[in-house]
């Protein structure tokens, strides 16, 4: 698989665990009321709050990893433009335009 590609897979990855983590945050905090009603499970399409809550953080730790790959997949393009905004001399590497 060549770098454009996986960036692609990567990028697409990381857009629907974005999603996943507002969509299920925002429902969280929007719609389910916190705390614990006497004798039941709180629920919201059919999902308790225990699910909701699973989802969200799974989600979360999973868009963190894949943020990771992402970043060090980029770590040139980083480093060069870092040296290029900052002003330092520029290395033959870093040849951006």
């Amino acid at each position: 698989m060549n770098r454009m590609k996986l960036n692609y897979y990567i990028d697409l990855v990381l857009t629907v665990l974005f999603l996943i983590v507002a969509i299920t945050g925002f429902v969280m905090y929007l719609v389910i009321p916190s705390g614990v009603p006497k004798g039941r499970y709180q629920e919201y399409l059919g999902i308790t709050k225990a699910t909701w809550t699973l989802i969200h953080n799974r989600s979360a730790i999973l868009m963190t990893l894949f943020a990771g790959i992402h970043l060090a997949l980029h770590r040139k393009w980083i480093c060069c433009t870092t040296k290029n905004i900052v002003g330092k001399e520029k290395d033959d590497e870093c040849d951006l335009e």
